[in-house]
């Protein structure tokens, strides 16, 4: 159970590339929603989890899924995680239930077991490549200032106006 936020680093295997991940827990509770909106700022991904035997858990995902929206950035990899899979016989949110908000949302899904560590690699593998790659697809299309691709070889073309520029300097400037 995490109290207000925990914090831990987590490094990951994406393309053959080392990922070094901030992983922030806000722990969803009413009364650090305060303090969680400034979390949301810099996030470049977001597992909203539920426990799959308490069905008010999932109901709170739609408002943190609102929170998210409203405050991260628009590009935020958003994963649906519903937890304690260990506890099938007790469950209260069926996995087509979550499939479909999911669904619905825009978000990936899967279900984990911290308990027994049932997908719990695989969600953060998931969410960790995804948001690799859009960050190398962003990369690509927007590089940073200096590290422009040019082409090799090229030939100058050589742009000449269609009109006198002095002619039309002369007439607006009399």
């Amino acid at each position: 159970s995490t109290i207000g936020v925990e914090f831990a680093t987590r490094s990951i295997q994406v393309d053959g590339k080392t990922i070094k991940a901030q992983i922030w827990d806000t722990d969803g509770e009413e009364r650090y929603r305060a303090i969680t909106a400034a979390y949301y700022r810099g996030a470049m991904g977001a597992l909203l989890v539920y426990d799959i035997a308490k069905h008010l858990t999932y109901e709170n995902v739609e408002r943190w899924l609102r929170e998210l929206r409203d405050h991260a950035d628009q590009n935020i990899v958003i994963m649906l995680v519903g937890n304690k899979s260990d506890l099938r016989h007790l469950i209260a949110v069926t996995t087509e239930e979550a499939t479909a908000f999911a669904e619905r949302n825009g978000l990936s899904f899967i279900e984990t077991s911290a308990l027994d560590s049932t997908n719990v690699d695989m969600a953060f593998q998931n969410i960790f490549t995804e948001i690799y790659r859009i960050v190398s697809q962003k990369q690509i299309r927007d590089p940073p200032e200096g590290d422009t691709i040019r082409p090799q070889n090229f030939e100058p073309i050589d742009v000449k106006p269609t009109m006198n520029t002095d002619s039309v300097r002369k007439q607006c400037c009399q």
